[in-house]
């Protein structure tokens, strides 16, 4: 249940000074934009500023492992993918320094995007059939780029290939911004996003989406990898409120009823909405539940599919 802001904002101990919320992603990604909408909302129920803080990197772990390492005050805290929260860790253990369970305190899910596969639209292919076919022709060449090494994206080109048999070269990018530039200069054949970094590119006729990971109404003629006959689908991507694991009591109910409240908003959901992200709250219970479930089936798709280290 919502704490009321008075209570929220009257407690004695927190917060004591400005929230430092770290996000894993560049500067300018929708889930940058994101963030920094809440961050203003959660300023403003808290009666404290907010800074952003941008720390991408190893899909998420480097930005997330840092506010494992904060203090345990409730006054840095995190905006994570969940990547990093559990694909990273199945991708590469010894890269992953933290146990999102053990070392995290989740404070509650805030957005959901699906991940979508595009090419340039003067590509000469025209469907996901088409692009395995040319890719198929030539094993190694189709370049698809990513926003970074353990990211969803990076994932789900993995998890493209090992469905299809089609060989592709991955190209790490530092975030959706980059990785969007270089498929425009056409230095590469696809990316792999959220559709909150290519919605407006798709509506311009720039790119064109030939998969998805979920049926996305806005465009409906984007199929998913079960319509298209695969035994899986692609992951979209999520991202929750985090902080260091052992913060004191009144500082997590602070936090987890700010937090609803500026997922919840209209007028932040509103303005999110053009980016393709959806506001979707889950309680930080219903946060750990779908860790613990997301890493599961990463691990067994890993597993099945040889991705795992």
């Amino acid at each position: 249940m919502c704490l009321p802001v008075t209570a929220q904002a009257q407690s004695q101990s927190f917060p004591a000074g400005p929230i430092n919320i770290v996000t894993p992603v560049a500067p300018g990604d929708a889930a940058d934009i994101a963030v920094r909408a809440m961050g203003e909302e959660i300023s403003r129920l808290l009666k404290t500023p907010v800074v952003i803080i941008n720390r991408p990197g190893a899909g998420g772990a480097v930005g997330t492992s840092s506010v494992v390492q904060a203090k345990k005050d409730g006054h840095t805290i995190v905006f994570a993918q969940n990547s990093a929260l559990t694909i990273r860790a199945v991708l590469d253990p010894q890269g992953v320094t933290y146990d999102a369970l053990r070392d995290l305190t989740p404070l509650g899910v805030a957005t959901r995007t699906p991940s979508t596969l595009v090419v340039r639209a003067d590509a000469p292919y025209k469907t996901f059939a088409e692009f395995l076919d040319t890719a198929k022709k030539k094993p190694g060449q189709a370049r698809m780029g990513h926003p970074g090494p353990g990211s969803v994206g990076e994932f789900c080109v993995q998890l493209a290939s090992a469905l299809t048999g089609a060989e592709f070269t991955a190209v790490p990018y530092t975030g959706a911004a980059p990785a969007v530039v270089a498929l425009r200069g056409g230095h590469i054949d696809g990316v792999v996003l959220s559709i909150g970094a290519l919605s407006t590119h798709i509506k311009s006729g720039v790119f064109r989406g030939l998969v998805s990971s979920s049926r996305i109404p806005e465009f409906a003629d984007i199929p998913t990898m079960r319509e298209l006959g695969y035994k899986e689908e692609l992951f979209g991507v999520w991202f929750s409120f985090n902080a260091p694991a052992g913060i004191p009591e009144d500082a997590r109910k602070a936090l987890t009823g700010a937090i609803e409240q500026a997922v919840k908003s209209p007028a932040i959901a509103a303005r999110l909405a053009p980016l393709g992200i959806v506001q979707s709250y889950a309680t930080p219970e219903q946060a750990a539940a779908e860790i613990r479930e997301e890493f599961k089936r990463v691990s067994e798709i890993a597993k099945k599919t040889g991705l795992a280290k």
